[in-house]
Parts: structure tokens; sequence; C-alpha cells
């Protein structure tokens, strides 16, 4: 059995970079500690305050928040961390090389129904002469990410991870440690299941309409096979069915709020996810590009997201003008 840092120098990643994702996953096992009290430990419910993206949040959204800047700060590693529950990064060592984004808990709403959450994040090099707390640091593009996964914390809790050298999956055992339990993930190319939120489907582009409507005409349709629909309304779930089993995972622009590329945030949900399926062999857009190649331009920039099983991925662009 290999742990996770054995295996990480095992791929000969550099030591500093192994010894801040053993910080991350102190954090993320504190967290998966504080779901499986649930109730016991009064952390269920919602509470009275309202993040910077307007939602109301749940009570472990903050308990999870305030454990992974505690930890991280704590590791003169870190230059910055930046939170889809804060308003504005949050500086850390200023001789620090790393930024670390993170989307605490991810699928909160589904905390107090015990389905399945996760924590979300995303690894970057801190520029030279910029500091951590600064927003113009973190705007890179996702291909210059240096490690992005996610923890789910469900039946078992799973560490997902890439490094650039493929997807790897580590389950926390009861002594402590996250142990590699499957290796080199790869997404079938070709996928008959599909993720996405039908109560939405009037708000839609026509492009998204036309597709999924042709997914549900089955054999009959013009993609000439049968789909099984799947929807969680977690990220984290989604995602890691994805990767476990293929499929397409969809949270497309809607005319709701026709002012937003999207409804998912790009620093902390968008590039950590899809440098995870890009390294499984699998697809990552908006729709119209890959997610990796957009260039942010605010920490809490938001971008639609069809991620999962290339061709499936491929089809669904070819509706929206890709040739």
């Amino acid at each position: 059995m290999l742990l996770l840092s054995q295996f990480l120098k095992h791929q000969n990643t550099p030591d500093d970079l192994v010894e801040l994702t053993d910080t991350l996953m102190v954090a993320c096992k504190e967290i998966a500690i504080q779901l499986r009290e649930g109730a016991l430990a009064g952390i269920l419910g919602t509470s009275e305050e309202v993040n910077v993206q307007g939602e109301t949040q749940k009570k472990l959204d903050i308990i999870s928040n305030d454990i992974l800047k505690a930890v991280l700060l704590d590791n003169p590693l870190v230059a910055g961390v930046a939170s889809e529950e804060e308003e504005e990064p949050v500086a850390g060592n200023p001789n620090g090389k790393y930024l670390v984004t993170f989307d605490p808990l991810d699928g909160s709403s589904n905390i107090d129904i015990n389905v399945s959450v996760g924590t979300i994040f995303s690894i970057l090099e801190c520029p030279e002469g910029m500091s951590g707390g600064d927003e113009a640091a973190f705007l890179q593009a996702g291909r210059k990410q240096v490690a992005s996964g996610y923890v789910l914390y469900g039946t078992c809790a799973v560490l997902t991870l890439t490094t650039g050298n493929g997807v790897n999956m580590f389950t926390l055992s009861h002594t402590g440690d996250f142990i590699l339990t499957r290796e080199n993930v790869q997404i079938p190319e070709q996928t008959q299941e599909f993720a996405i939120n039908m109560s939405n489907q009037r708000f839609w582009e026509p492009a998204m309409q036309n597709y999924v409507s042709d997914l549900l005409l089955g054999e009959e349709g013009p993609l000439g096979k049968r789909y099984n629909m799947r929807w969680v309304a977690s990220m984290v779930a989604e995602v890691h069915r994805v990767l476990t089993r293929g499929g397409i995972f969809m949270y497309p622009w809607d005319k709701r709020a026709p002012e937003k590329p999207g409804k998912l945030r790009l620093m902390y949900e968008g590039n950590p996810m899809s440098w995870l399926i890009e390294q499984a062999g699998g697809r990552s857009t908006t729709c119209y590009k890959d997610i990796l190649d957009v260039e942010p331009d605010k920490i809490h920039q938001r971008v639609a997201v069809a991620l999962g099983s290339k061709q499936e991925v491929t089809t669904m662009m070819a509706y929206h003008g890709e040739k």
C-alpha cells in the first residue's frame, strides 16, 4: 500500500508540493470528522451569514472555510489563499511559493440530507514580486495549475488528485492516512449517461436545449442510443462519477442571469475539475472553448461547464457550432 506522500515522491513531485498537499489533507481530514459527527456536533443547518456570492451559508460552509484557512496559512509555503466564501484573497507568508484556491464545501445544500459533498482545491505558483493577498496574483489560466483535486466525503473519504502526471485516487483509512486505491484513472471516451438540472431547461440556449432533447430521444433520435440521466447537485459527486465510469456533466449558461457567463466559479471549481478531467483523457469546456484556456479577470469569475467523456463533449460542442 502506498501512502499519498510516498506516491507523490515516487512521481518525482517537488518536496514542497508534497508538503503542501499533506497540509491540505490535514484540513480535509478535520472536515471529514466534522461531517461524520453531523447533528451530534450541532453543525447541521443554516447560519445567519451570507457569503460574497449572495448565498446563505450552511454552518459547515463556515466551519470548513475556517479550518482550511487556519491550516493553510500556518504553512510557510503558502503565500495566500482564495475561497468561495471570502470576498478577497487572504495573504499568507510574504515569502511563500504557492497560492491555494478552494471551495471549502461544494454541494453544501446536501449536508442536511446526508448526501455526498466535497472540498475542491487548486494550487498555483505565486508570481514573483506579487503578494498572496493581491487578487491579480491568482488570475492565472487553468493550465498554470501545479496541482488540483477534490476530497469527496461520501461513504468513505476519497482524494482525487493530479499534479500533471495523470489522475490518482486515495482513500482515507482508519489510520488517518490517504492510501492509493486507484492509479492512472481514465475516462471512457464514449458514454450513455448525462447529468444536468432538467428543471432549468427552459432557460438554456437553443443549442443546449436541442442537444439535451436529442439525448432524450434515445435510440430513435439522431444520437442513436439510450441515455441515463443523473443529478446529485454536488459538483464533486458528479465529477467523481464521471471519473469513475464516464459520462457528461453540464451546468450551462442560462438566461435567468444573462450578464453572468455561467453559475460555477472558474478559479475554484471550473479550473481544478477541468484539469482533472483532461488529465484523465476527457474534455472540459464552456460549451464553446476549453475551460483551461479561459483567462480570468476576477477571483470570483463564473463560467459555464460541460465536461466528461471526450466523444460526448465533442458532440455537444458541435451543437454549439464547433466544427
